[in-house]
């Protein structure tokens, strides 16, 4: 390879996406920058020692860089850690596809690393790692067979877009899929759709495989032009007179262990046969030599015998048939103080969902280099050793967890309310408690039936099933709900999740090259009647979200008020807002567009919070009635609180119907509440008048007659009724100081202190 720079490009529904090698990072076996737009990615292959592993020891990182945007790092170091979940997930999706097509044989360690160098948010970068891993291994001495090509497709206004832009798939899309492949086959489905038919997936898939190969052409140019030659690979061959020994000394042995139904008596039963086969052939323990071609004939005849079984014989593992799903056991509500739960099992798999319900201060922020800066709902899942009968560390989730549980979220997302819809942050996790297959497809179902248990509206509940393919020659089987043993021996995992309306997410991993568009398309259909009989199941043990939640989850009450009265209800330094807080131990959100949520314990003390917040905060009309306050008490009369900020006049001439006081101390003190009446509201002057809500002369009369008889001033306090405008108790407060208490008489143009005995002009 030369040092000079190659660069290719290849348009893809109308853009540009360019390889370019030679520039960068050239002590990488192979490295090459993929760009799109003002989006650019780094791609490097490198190989290192030999390790002496019977596994590919392939490791893919994806290094999200925030100054690629324009940002700096919101955590406190101020720079990038952890790999997050986005990272974690393309990490994933560049994996998938090109891990079975190595070599059997290679062992060097291996690294794909992506790092995003910009980005322009209009193209995501995740399609450029993908195919930018694919080039860097083309061009560098790995013997990495042939490419892979990547493309995402989108469905706006109901047109299939291939590579739509992002506000496009965070706004305007129904289909958020991701295809990845060779020339020949597609290799990996990843996607979240809202409840798109069979049918339709099919055709983005045709369409996407069409671009596949324009990017898998490139890249073959591009190796020619700039690649190294490639390392040679010894590939293990299996001994072929040692196979026919272990064959006939121990075929129909092995036969009936690898069809014991129960998965770890059927793993006891295989690891018997496989002690005495190693006790006959290799018995020395220091003749590694032997031991490794011992070990791969054994395994070589373990999946001959299972996969001719389940492809010729069609005679599954655990005696199904090809479209059986295994028995079926629902409980729900079954954690007494969690907000809902579900614990769902199917054969051998098992998953606890648990949901909780918390306030929108809870949501998930982002720090990516996405458009999204939170989400309201989010989905865990965790896999622990003991679901397989296994001790292990538990050191935290890892890729498969994070992958799983992002799978197992995209399926719900369609399902669940909007946060205007249903203002809760809601979190899901499901814990596997057992696990021999499809146990993200269990928590698919688990979420969907604790969420409902927990009372959250979802628009239709969602069931996922793993489907998987056996081919052996011309023949194959599409298998409905895979086992543990079916997965690891089959050559597709095909995960499908929906409704009965349709599907929501995706998730397929092939490998083998010689999957048809008719496996596809029967492995979709049948799917759909193994979802179809497990939401039948699902709806038997729970058919709708529960009316009411849980007694546990907090209370939100939506108040919608006036956005010029947010200040009133946040008061000085939020004082008034931190007061109601605290009076009601709740939590209340505004917004701008003055949209106030009131999170309480329970919902008596929530619909009081809102009844109060809805109180002063609404223009006062004439008529209202208030359980008012007296907050000061002066010559001519009562203030009273009718709410915070919102203080009326009560005269003195009104404050004992029937009879004549000289003080209003006579009948009324600071601190006595009393129940009144507004008669009169005069907003230009800002006063606002009452009386006694038993008064006579109020008592009984009609919002009409108030208005009235306030107009005419024979309510015997007519004018007189308010020389307080509204006002903020806050603002009110900050006059007080030293022995005085200084107030604005706005109804008199001035200032009385306390002690004052100016008196009403209406009295003289």
């Amino acid at each position: 390879m030369s040092d000079a720079v190659t660069r290719l490009s290849v348009e893809i529904a109308g853009r540009e996406i360019s390889f370019e090698t030679g520039r960068m990072a050239k002590q990488a076996s192979g490295a090459v920058v993929v760009r799109s737009g003002d989006t650019m990615v780094l791609s490097t292959a490198t190989a290192g020692n030999l390790r002496d592993v019977d596994f590919l020891p392939l490791t893919v990182d994806v290094e999200e860089r925030q100054y690629a945007a324009g940002k700096i790092p919101g955590s406190f170091f101020k720079r990038e850690g952890r790999a997050g979940e986005k990272a974690t997930l393309v990490a994933r999706m560049v994996d998938r596809p090109i891990r079975p097509l190595f070599p059997k044989g290679w062992r060097r360690e291996t690294q794909l690393v992506t790092l995003t160098l910009s980005v322009d948010h209009e193209n995501p970068y995740d399609i450029l790692a993908m195919n930018g891993a694919s080039a860097a291994l083309m061009i560098s001495d790995i013997p990495f067979p042939q490419p892979v090509g990547a493309v995402r497709i989108g469905k706006v206004n109901g047109d299939f877009v291939v590579n739509p832009n992002e506000e496009d798939l965070l706004e305007n899309t129904d289909l958020d899929l991701i295809v990845a492949g060779t020339e020949e086959a597609i290799l990996m489905v990843e996607a979240g759709a809202n409840e798109i038919p069979e049918a339709e997936i099919l055709d983005a898939l045709d369409i996407a495989h069409s671009a596949i190969k324009k990017l898998c052409r490139l890249q073959w140019q591009l190796a020619r032009k700039a690649g190294k030659a490639k390392s040679e690979v010894e590939v293990p061959s299996v001994d072929a007179r040692l196979l026919r020994q272990i064959t006939r000394s121990h075929g129909r042995k092995l036969d009936r262990a690898t069809g014991v139904v129960d998965k770890l008596e059927r793993q006891e039963a295989t690891k018997a046969v496989e002690e005495e086969v190693f006790a006959r052939y290799a018995a020395d323990e220091d003749d590694a030599e032997q031991r490794a071609a011992v070990q791969l004939a054994f395994d070589k005849l373990e999946k001959q015998i299972i996969r001719e079984r389940i492809a010729i014989r069609k005679k599954r593992p655990d005696g199904r048939r090809a479209d059986e799903i295994r028995p079926i056991t629902i409980e729900v509500g079954v954690t007494p103080r969690t907000h809902g739960s579900a614990l769902f099992t199917r054969g051998q798999t098992q998953a606890l969902s648990t949901a909780a319900l918390g306030t929108t201060r809870e949501e998930m922020r982002l720090d990516t280099l996405g458009l999204e800066t939170r989400k309201y709902y989010f989905h865990h899942y965790n896999f622990p050793p003991f679901s397989v009968g296994e001790a292990g560390f538990m050191r935290g989730p890892k890729r498969r967890d994070i992958g799983h549980g992002a799978l197992a979220e995209r399926a719900l997302v369609p399902m669940v309310p909007s946060i205007e819809e249903f203002p809760y942050t809601i979190r899901v996790v499901s814990d596997i408690l057992e696990s021999n297959g499809s146990s993200s497809m269990a928590s698919v179902c688990g979420s969907s039936l604790s969420l409902m248990d927990a009372g959250v509206p979802l628009k239709r509940p969602v069931a996922g099933i793993a489907m998987g393919l056996i081919k052996e020659g011309d023949d194959y089987i599409v298998l409905s709900d895979i086992a543990g043993i079916e997965d690891h021996l089959g050559d597709m995992d095909f995960k499908v999740a929906g409704t009965s309306e349709g599907i929501t997410a995706l998730q397929m991993d092939i490998k083998i090259t010689g999957v048809t568009f008719d496996i596809l398309r029967d492995a979709l259909s049948q799917a759909k009647e193994g979802r179809t009989f497990i939401l039948g199941k699902m709806a038997d043990a729970l058919s709708a979200p529960r009316e009411e939640l849980s007694k546990w989850a907090p209370r939100i009450a939506t108040v919608q008020i006036d956005p010029d009265k947010i200040g009133l209800l946040i008061g000085k330094g939020g004082e008034t807002i931190r007061g109601l807080s605290e009076e009601f131990s709740a939590q209340i959100d505004v917004n701008d567009e003055g949209q106030v949520l009131v999170y309480a314990q329970n919902g008596e003390q929530g619909d009081a919070l809102a009844e109060r917040i809805r109180t002063m905060t609404k223009e006062v009309e004439v008529g209202d009635e208030f359980n008012g306050k007296v907050v000061k008490t002066t010559t001519f009369g009562a203030f009273v609180e009718l709410a915070k900020g919102n203080d009326g006049l009560l005269h003195i001439s009104n404050i004992s119907p029937g009879r004549r006081v000289d003080t209003v101390e006579e009948v009324l003190n600071k601190g006595d509440e009393i129940k009144v009446r507004v008669f009169e509201v005069d907003r230009e002057r800002g006063r606002i008048g009452l009386r006694l809500a038993e008064d006579p002369d109020v008592a009984g009369k009609t919002v009409e007659e108030l208005k009235a008889a306030s107009a005419s001033g024979g309510n015997g306090g007519g004018d007189r009724g308010g020389d307080r405008p509204p006002r903020d108790r806050g603002a009110r407060r900050e006059g007080r100081g030293g022995g005085g208490r200084g107030r604005e008489d706005r109804g008199n143009g001035g200032n009385r202190g306390r002690g004052s005995r100016d008196r009403d002009p209406d009295r003289g």
